[in-house]
């Protein structure tokens, strides 16, 4: 299921206040008790759309709000949201546009196939993200819905992005993330051959001043545990097939950089090569108990073929 997006690049956006949300509430009430200001000011902030939510506009005074969610104010009105769009032919429609993947969806939950390049959330620097495209795709079929962010996957890295459709599903999933998640599969293209062609790397991960992650045997730090197994190699890069245990930032990127065999294309990490033009490292597979059913819920992102191309030869 692909539905176009128009992929545009606003101006930083000024802020006046920035809320991290803490427990579910509605907009408006949650606004109301972290802003010193009349319902009727909050309101017009609304409807002027200067109100972001995990970095798109909101108008919805009772848009229900997860925890982890972002609520940000700004200084002038938000009106160039992304726009989902059906599929055109009009040789009029110039606009430069990457596409919607829906790898999964039913009552519950919606997955996509979110590509290298774009954000899975906003950040301060950039706004375009993976979140506000699935929340106008959805609100365009039922203007009250919304997405509730379930994990992350690196701006650099492509793959499944799941998002829950409802809060209580959401608060389920968040309070007992790694119980219920089964399989978290990636495909990474490294540096070099390795010596084993495939084995465990365990270690604890912190993060300098820097925002560089790194790993110790520092117990205090974070546990990070991945598998890797060699799929192709042709003397100077590998394939791997990745299972990681820990959903640490950065995790598969810093353990490769470990064993001296970093991603292809990951300047941060000490690669030097980039045959793909992009990051090597794809989220292939995401396996996770539904939460209230206990049905195990499978989607899959195919490994983009061009992780392949070095490798021709062999397939």
């Amino acid at each position: 299921m692909r539905n176009k997006v128009t992929k545009e690049r606003p101006e930083k956006i000024e802020y006046t206040a920035s809320f991290k949300v803490n427990r579910s509430d509605e907009l408006l009430e949650f606004l109301l008790k972290k802003m010193n200001t009349s319902r009727n000011n909050v309101k017009n902030l609304l409807s002027h759309h200067m109100v972001l939510v995990n970095g798109s506009p909101v108008s919805q005074y009772n848009l229900m709000l997860a925890k982890d969610d972002e609520v940000k104010i700004t200084k002038k009105p938000q009106l160039d949201m992304p726009r989902v769009k059906n599929n055109s032919k009009n040789k009029k429609d110039k606009p430069k546009r990457v596409y919607l993947d829906i790898l999964y969806e039913d009552d519950d939950f919606i997955a996509i196939n979110k590509p290298n390049g774009l954000l899975s959330v906003e950040s301060d620097k950039e706004r375009e993200c993976a979140f506000s495209y699935v929340l106008e795709y959805m609100q365009e079929n039922d203007p009250k819905s919304r997405p509730f962010v379930l994990h992350r996957i690196d701006k650099e890295t492509s793959g499944v992005l799941v998002f829950a459709k409802n809060v209580k599903i959401h608060s389920m999933l968040k309070l007992n993330w790694n119980e219920y998640i089964k399989t978290r599969e990636y495909f990474a293209m490294v540096e070099g051959t390795l010596k084993e062609k495939e084995g465990r790397i365990t270690s604890y991960l912190k993060e300098n001043q820097n925002n560089l992650v790194y790993s110790t045997q520092d117990p205090s730090g974070l546990l990070a545990v991945t598998d890797y197994k060699v799929k192709k190699e042709n003397g100077q890069y590998s394939l791997l097939s990745v299972l990681i245990f820990t959903g640490r930032k950065n995790q598969i990127r810093v353990h490769m950089h470990d064993i001296g065999n970093p991603i292809v294309g990951d300047d941060k990490y000490g690669c030097t090569k980039n045959p793909l033009k992009r990051l090597g490292l794809h989220a292939s597979r995401l396996e996770f108990l539904h939460p209230i059913t206990k049905e195990l819920i499978s989607i899959k992102a195919p490994v983009p073929n061009i992780f392949y191309g070095p490798f021709e030869k062999e397939r």
